[in-house]
C-alpha cells in the first residue's frame, strides 16, 4: 500500500458518471460560485462604502461577507476545473492549502457568528449598554480574535491531518479536501491525536452553538417584552436569519463529522458537503440583505452607480 511519502497526488470524487453530466455539474457550480460572488461582493462594498452602515452590526456583516468569498473560492473553483477538463487530481501540496484555507475561513466563520450573537444580545437585551460594550476596539478586536481564532485552528489540524501516515490509498469520496476524508486514508492506529484534537474542537463548536441558543433565548424573551409590535418585527427580522444561519451550518458540520461510518455514502458525504460549505456562503447575502432596508437600499446605490459608470465609459 501506498504511504504518505510517495503519494504526490490525491483523486478527488467525480462529479458525474458521464460527460454531460459533469458538464451540468460545472455550469450549475457556476451559476452558484458567481452569485455568491456577486451578493457577497455587494455586501462588501456596499457596507464599506455606506456611512449608515458603519454600525457593530454591518461591519461583522462585511467580515462574514469577506469568509464567505474565501470559503467558497477554496472549494468550487477546483472542483468546477475538475468537471470541466474531466479530472479528478489535486496535488499532495494543493490539497493540504486547499485543506488550511478551507478550515480557516470556516472556522472564523463559526466564530464570527458567535461574536454576531453577542453582538445581537447586546443590542437587544442591554441596549443601554450597547455603545459601550461595542465600541469600534471592542468590535476590531471580537472580529481580529475570530480571524485568529480560524488561523490557529487552520494550523494545528494541518500540521497534524498532514504528518499522518497514509496506508488507504489516495481516493477521496468528496469534492475536496475534507478532513474525514483523508483520516479514512491514515494507518489504523496513526491517525489517534487528530481525532482527539478533534473532539475537543468539536466540543468547543458545541459549546458556541450553546452560547448562541443561550443568547437567543434571552433575546426572544425580551423580544416578547417590547410593547411596541414594529419593535417586535424588527427585532425577529434581524435575528432570525442569523440564527437560521447557524443551525444550518453547526447541523450539517456535525453530521458531517460525526456521522457513524456505518451510513456515510458518497452522495451523502456529498450532500451534507454541499450544506455546510457551498450553502451558507451563497444564501446568507440573501438572507442577510433581504431582511435589512438599509442594506438593500446600499446595495441599490452600488448598481445604480456602477451602471452609470459603465454607461459613462460606453459613451466614449
Amino acid at each position: 500500500m501506498p504511504n504518505s511519502s510517495s503519494i504526490s497526488e490525491f483523486l478527488l470524487l467525480p462529479l458525474g458518471d458521464t460527460r454531460q453530466l459533469q458538464l451540468l455539474h460545472f455550469w450549475l457550480l457556476l451559476g452558484i460560485y458567481l452569485a455568491a460572488l456577486l451578493g457577497n461582493g455587494l455586501i462588501s462594498t456596499a457596507v464599506a462604502c455606506d456611512r449608515r452602515l458603519h454600525t457593530p452590526m454591518y461591519f461583522f456583516l462585511l467580515n462574514l461577507a469577506l469568509l464567505d468569498l474565501g470559503c467558497i473560492s477554496t472549494t468550487l473553483p477546483k472542483a468546477m476545473a475538475n468537471a470541466l477538463w474531466d479530472t479528478r487530481a489535486i496535488s499532495y501540496a494543493g490539497c493540504a492549502a486547499q485543506f488550511f484555507f478551507f478550515l480557516f475561513f470556516i472556522s472564523a466563520e463559526y466564530s464570527l457568528l458567535t461574536v454576531m450573537s453577542y453582538d445581537r444580545y447586546v443590542a437587544i437585551c442591554k441596549p443601554l449598554h450597547y455603545g459601550t460594550l461595542m465600541d469600534s476596539r471592542a468590535c476590531a478586536t471580537m472580529a481580529a480574535a475570530a480571524w485568529g481564532a480560524g488561523l490557529l485552528n487552520s494550523l494545528l489540524h494541518t500540521v497534524i491531518t498532514f504528518s499522518l501516515p497514509l496506508c488507504q490509498g489516495n481516493i477521496l469520496n468528496q469534492f475536496f479536501c475534507e478532513i474525514p476524508q483523508i483520516l479514512k486514508l491514515a494507518c489504523s492506529g496513526s491517525y489517534i491525536r487528530e481525532v482527539v484534537y478533534l473532539i475537543f474542537i468539536i466540543s468547543l463548536v458545541f459549546g458556541c452553538f450553546v452560547f448562541v441558543v443561550v443568547s437567543y433565548v434571552q433575546i426572544f424573551l425580551a423580544v416578547l417584552r417590547m410593547p411596541s409590535e414594529q419593535g417586535r418585527h424588527k427585532a425577529f427580522s434581524t435575528c432570525l436569519p442569523h440564527l437560521a444561519v447557524v443551525s444550518l451550518f453547526v447541523s450539517t458540520a456535525f453530521i458531517a463529522y460525526l456521522k457513524p461510518p456505518s451510513i456515510s455514502s458518497p452522495f451523502l458525504d456529498l450532500t451534507v458537503a454541499l450544506l455546510y460549505s457551498v450553502v451558507p456562503p451563497a444564501l446568507n447575502p440573501l438572507i442577510y440583505s433581504m431582511r435589512s432596508q438599509e442594506v438593500k437600499d446600499a446595495v441599490k446605490k452600488v448598481i445604480t452607480k456602477c451602471v452609470s459608470k459603465a454607461v459613462n465609459c460606453l459613451s466614449f
